[in-house]
């Protein structure tokens, strides 16, 4: 379970220390192969790779004809590339998802149950004061039972 948030840095040759809380159970639960992409060009998401691999044989079951299975297959292979956590704990950012996203300095790096999911600081404290949480938001996920 991936969960909380802790600030990273992206280094000059575009890698993200991976936060230890956050590299312990990625490593003991899935190893230290990785799928790095973007479906936005907004922020990163970090998913190991057999939670990737999931998700692509779901998204295999869905017609190739449908065009949104074709677009998302478009956007995650255009910002992706398959990445390995090195010695250090870092994991490599492609250029063109780095330059998309921001990523350069602080970044927050978010546990999302089963993938992390990396914002540039400011761009993420912008997304929170554009997007509030609101009453209307609050219902629904009553109505999930949440």
């Amino acid at each position: 379970m991936l969960r909380g948030n802790f600030s990273a840095r992206i280094d000059d040759k575009g890698r993200l220390k991976i936060p230890a809380a956050f590299r312990a159970p990625i490593a003991e639960k899935y190893g230290h192969s990785l799928f790095v992409t973007s479906v936005t060009g907004e922020s990163v998401h970090i998913y190991p790779m057999p939670v990737w691999i999931e998700i692509e044989e779901r998204a295999a079951g869905i017609p190739p004809s449908h065009p949104s299975r074709n677009r998302f297959f478009d956007r995650v292979n255009f910002f992706g590339q398959p990445a390995e956590i090195d010695r250090q704990g870092r994991v490599s950012v492609h250029t063109r998802l780095r330059e998309s996203a921001g990523m350069a300095g602080e970044v927050d790096v978010f546990g999302k149950y089963n993938f992390l999911e990396v914002w540039n600081h400011d761009r993420f404290l912008t997304r929170l004061e554009q997007n509030p949480f609101t009453d209307e938001d609050a219902r629904a996920l009553a109505e999930l039972g949440i």
